[in-house]
């Protein structure tokens, strides 16, 4: 009997060291095939047979002028034969409602440009597209990660579910309950401190549909983000995801998805110069909206040029329209919700400051609706995930057109 039963014992023994043995074969072979698909990726962006020109910008950046037929974005499943648009079909700033005077459509504000321009440019049929240093070899690299209904301990009063995302702390101005065709807002543009290297911080306009647990977005403006870029500079970019960012999305062309078109713009690179709080303030200005004829998401930078777009083949909620439309900033960490909280900053690292205006802010806030006007919205209100780390500031009256303020330093003696 003690034969038997040491026998079933060595079998079962056998049979568990069999199934941990080939766990740990698996995923070593799934890591090395993950590290792999990686290095394509990048080998394809890097690749010498699609590069034109090569441009070495002042700031380090190296930046490849790549056949626009030969980008990353068909190598989609989805837009295998797709044909590229090469213009919206019609001008998306044609028809504007202003909220006061007719010059407040005008900036006062200086734009910021892109480093690398100042030393060449990339010829017609191509594409700028900043060359990637280091792969980051990890699952889902150049994608956020996975988000998920989470309850932060300090939260706002109003409490929409699918905000509170886990290590993803927001500040924003919000608007929903229509189908938003388009977003717009002038963005100041800062250089905050990221703590840790896989940590980012951003400021942007957004478009987002569906439930908070599988939920479909475009955003775009700007990013410190030392996982994706390998550094600390202010940059620009777009981001998209078709499920919550669990297997679908990434920043800029990183993976197939965003087609872009425009040869004087290069998605990731920096921007230059920052706003100083004692100099001028610089802004981007983003606008994203939907063509009524082809369904494209475009992204439209500095009112005149249009980037590149997202085909709707890319989701299933966003091509009928956007659900709800933000601005403001969001920060990323693991170090959100116990304490030492991290002190990676949003904004400029400072709380909403209206007065001086040194802090982030968002300013020339409009929507554009399913009758092609854009304008302020017809309501909106502010949010943030933890009001002792980053602030939110909406200024709407005694004042022309609306201003939003948001920003803070995250770990502070209120934020410990």
């Amino acid at each position: 009997m003690e034969y038997i039963l040491g026998y079933k014992g060595f079998i079962i023994l056998l049979g568990v060291t069999f199934v941990i043995s080939y766990e740990f074969a698996k995923g070593d072979i799934i890591s090395r095939q993950k590290s792999s698909y990686i290095g394509r990726k990048v080998n394809h962006l890097n690749s010498n047979s699609n590069v034109v020109k090569s441009i070495q910008s002042e700031d380090g950046d190296i930046i490849d002028c790549i056949y626009i037929y030969k980008q990353p974005a068909f190598d989609h499943p989805a837009l295998k034969d797709h044909i590229i648009q090469m213009t919206p079909t019609y001008d998306p700033n044609g028809e504007t409602v202003t909220t006061g005077s007719a010059d407040t459509e005008t900036s006062t504000t200086v734009m910021a440009s892109q480093i690398w321009r100042k030393n060449g440019s990339c010829p017609e049929g191509t594409i700028p597209v900043r060359r990637i240093h280091n792969s980051n070899s990890f699952e889902g690299y150049g994608r956020k990660q996975p988000s998920f209904y989470h309850r932060v301990k300090q939260l706002n009063d109003i409490k929409q579910p699918n905000l509170q995302q886990p290590n993803h702390s927001k500040a924003i101005l919000l608007t929903v309950g229509y189908m938003f065709s388009g977003a717009k807002g002038d963005i100041k543009v800062w250089n905050p401190f990221v703590e840790s290297d896989d940590e980012y911080s951003t400021s942007r306009v957004s478009l987002q549909s569906g439930p908070y647990y599988d939920f479909e977005s475009i955003e775009s403006g700007w990013a410190v983000n030392p996982r994706v870029y390998g550094d600390r500079k202010t940059r620009l970019f777009v981001y998209w995801t078709a499920d919550a960012s669990k297997t679908t999305g990434c920043f800029d062309v990183t993976c197939p998805g965003f087609v872009q078109v425009s040869n004087e713009i290069a998605l990731g690179a920096a921007i230059y110069p920052i706003s100083n709080p004692n100099g001028l303030p610089y802004q981007i200005t983003i606008y994203l909206f939907k063509d009524p004829d082809t369904g494209n998401w475009w992204m439209q930078y500095g009112e005149k040029i249009n980037v590149g777009y997202w085909p709707p083949k890319l989701f299933s909620l966003l091509p009928s329209g956007a659900e709800s439309a933000e601005w403001g900033g969001e920060v990323y960490s693991s170090k959100l919700e116990n304490p030492p909280h991290t002190a990676t900053a949003m904004g400029n690292g400072h709380f909403p400051d209206y007065i001086s205006g040194n802090s982030g802010s968002v300013k020339r806030i409009r929507i554009l609706d399913n009758s092609r006007t854009l304008k302020f919205p017809e309501w909106v209100y502010s949010y943030t995930d933890e009001y002792n780390c980053y602030g939110v500031d909406y200024v709407g009256d005694y004042i022309v057109d609306p201003e939003f303020y948001f920003g803070g330093p995250g770990r502070n003696h209120l934020c410990p």
